[in-house]
């Protein structure tokens, strides 16, 4: 007789396969879009900068870095549906806070301001819609879970740390900020400050409810024999 386990590591697998698929194709055709000048980074009578810097403008957005986050764990997930390790543990939690402080963030404070069109539209739609959907969807149905404890939790924190930090200091360089919420040159320090902090206790918070639902929700039992190598 087949178990639920099975049966779920057979449905996680093609589930985290065709997210990871979705995010990678709107990464790419909105990397050739940024590249290209079109629709993307750009104001009314063309590309603002060159391409290079288009290019490192585009990788430095959050939801770009979710975006690929989601990708790396899941992609791990289709070799594994019960994998394991620190590391992971930290880059699994850190994609699934991400993306889902990308969909509140962006639905809330930065959807009003764009007017996209075309393929730009559609790419910023799985980047800020599906793919958020898909990865929070895939983590409540197939887990792996437990897996996120206190120290996975803290460390977790490191990535957006860091993330605004270089915001600040390349915006500081460049004169660019990826969002409105943090253009100095716009809102002044101490008002950029404030909105970081809330950002920064947004993501605790979310942290902190995916730690409870990792503990409350159904556990999905390791079969250790199974496991890679894993760091």
């Amino acid at each position: 007789m087949t178990s639920h386990n099975d049966t779920a590591s057979r449905i996680a697998r093609p589930w985290n396969l065709v997210t990871a698929l979705l995010s990678t194709a709107a990464l790419i055709i909105q990397l050739i879009l940024v590249i290209r000048g079109v629709g993307v980074l750009t104001d009314e009578n063309g590309p603002t900068v060159a391409a290079p810097e288009r290019v490192l403008r585009f990788f430095s957005y959050f939801t770009v870095q979710s975006n690929i986050l989601v990708i790396l764990s899941c992609l791990t997930l289709v070799l594994a549906p019960q994998r394991d390790g620190r590391i992971w543990r930290v880059l699994r939690l850190d994609a699934i806070v991400g993306i889902t402080v990308t969909i509140i963030v962006y639905h809330f404070a930065l959807a009003p301001l764009l007017d996209l069109k075309g393929l730009a539209s559609l790419t910023d739609i799985t980047f800020h819609y599906v793919t958020p959907v898909l990865a929070i969807a895939g983590w409540l149905l197939f887990g792996p879970r437990p897996r996120i404890d206190r120290a996975t939790l803290l460390w977790s924190l490191a990535w957006p740390a860091l993330y605004f930090v270089y915001s600040l200091i390349r915006g500081a360089i460049t004169n660019w900020y990826p969002y409105p919420f943090v253009d100095v040159t716009t809102i002044g320090y101490p008002r950029a400050f404030v909105n970081l902090l809330i950002v920064c206790v947004l993501l605790l918070g979310v942290g902190v409810l995916y730690r409870f639902g990792d503990a409350k929700l159904r556990p999905i039992p390791v079969d250790r024999k199974k496991l890679p190598a894993q760091p």
